[in-house]
């Protein structure tokens, strides 16, 4: 079946677009050989399909996206349903899914919701039914709306980020944990009798992996693991955490990401103490301002856009229905001024543990600005 012939332009209106008859004129070919060529069908001799492409290319020939769609019964479009959020984490991934698509030729429908209830996600599955997707990835972090993508009816391929479903990322939860373990280990190794945790909401995967890994580090070093205190990611949170953890006596604090450990700063200054001299503060996500924080923030880097890219990769093998391996994002360590011995201890030089790749930031020179992100 060949695409429908796309209509001539008007006379008299100067340069026309060229169309698939243009490119068989040029080519020597007859349109259903072009518009198999387009279609990438198989059964084309290779010296025909040559000619055919570099007919293409000397007249800058772009394929009817709409005839194409009612050859392939594909609209080349694939829907995203994300949070209405300016979270860090879901806000990177969608850009890497964006720039995943179109790199493979895929628009991208976005459609934002302002909540995370079941009733809502089955909504923006509706809309982009209406839309004729190839197939969705859903960046919804929250238990009950990854479980409510899961049993909505959908007649198309979805991929949930970070892909907990078991085909996305799976990887993505234990990198998480062994990255919060290395945290752990690091302060362990400064001399801390402990360390305390400010996580993040217990609805969240990602919160829940990196708990796990701060709890996994002090069991295995036998050391008395604390209550933790949760937080909803945002610093004002961290804050209130900070000052109830530094009641505590705390001297190593973890938190579940940077902007709650921004607070937990603010919360051990205004007690006259200092960070790292009383108190050491790790992070977690690597926000672009981390590093020009005083001090610069000891915390954990994770590449969300790669996680946005990799879901869409993930699901153009769906549709093409083969299986896409692919190893771990693995997060990093980044050490920096935000930690440092526990009072009265002289640092031991050694590894931060973990087996996660660590590195020191060099000082960060006062004239690179940063632009402010959310966070997560």
């Amino acid at each position: 079946m060949s695409p429908p012939a796309d209509p001539a332009p008007p006379p008299g209106e100067g340069p026309r677009t060229p169309v698939l008859a243009d490119v068989a004129e040029l080519a020597g070919v007859s349109q259903q050989t072009v518009s198999r060529v387009v279609r990438g069908s198989g059964s084309v001799a290779r010296r025909t399909r040559e000619r055919v492409e570099q007919a293409i290319a000397e007249l800058g020939y772009q394929p009817n996206a709409a005839a194409r769609a009612l050859v392939t019964r594909r609209s080349h479009r694939i829907g995203v349903v994300a949070a209405s959020t300016s979270l860090y984490g879901p806000a990177l991934t969608l850009v890497g899914v964006q720039e995943a698509a179109r790199a493979a030729g895929y628009s991208v429908t976005v459609v934002m919701v302002s909540d995370l209830l079941p009733t809502t996600v089955e909504e923006a599955f509706q809309e982009l039914r209406g839309q004729a997707v190839d197939g969705a990835i859903a960046v919804v972090p929250e238990d009950a709306s990854q479980a409510a993508v899961a049993a909505t009816d959908v007649t198309f391929p979805c991929v949930q980020a970070p892909g907990l479903d078991g085909a996305g990322v799976p990887d993505a939860y234990w990198s998480e944990v062994a990255a919060a373990r290395a945290v752990t280990e690091h302060l362990l190794s400064l001399g801390h009798a402990t360390v305390h945790h400010v996580g993040g909401p217990v609805d969240w995967a990602e919160a829940r992996a990196r708990s796990t890994g701060w709890r996994t580090a002090l069991v295995e070093a036998m050391r008395v693991v604390p209550r933790p205190v949760r937080g909803d990611w945002t610093a004002a949170s961290g804050y209130r955490a900070g000052r109830e953890v530094v009641a505590a006596g705390a001297s190593a604090v973890f938190c579940g990401n940077d902007h709650m450990a921004i607070g937990v700063v603010r919360a051990v200054t205004e007690r006259g103490l200092s960070v790292p001299g009383d108190v050491s503060v790790v992070g977690f996500d690597d926000v672009p301002e981390a590093a020009y924080l005083n001090p610069p923030l000891t915390t954990v880097h994770q590449d969300f856009t790669e996680i946005g890219r990799r879901c869409v990769q993930v699901l153009l093998g769906r549709l093409a229905r083969r299986v896409v391996e692919l190893g771990p994002v693995s997060p990093q360590l980044v050490v920096r001024a935000s930690t440092g011995p526990a009072p009265g201890v002289v640092r031991v030089p050694g590894g931060s543990g973990g087996g996660v790749p660590t590195h020191e930031d060099p000082p960060a020179s006062p004239a690179a600005g940063s632009p402010t992100a959310g966070a997560r």
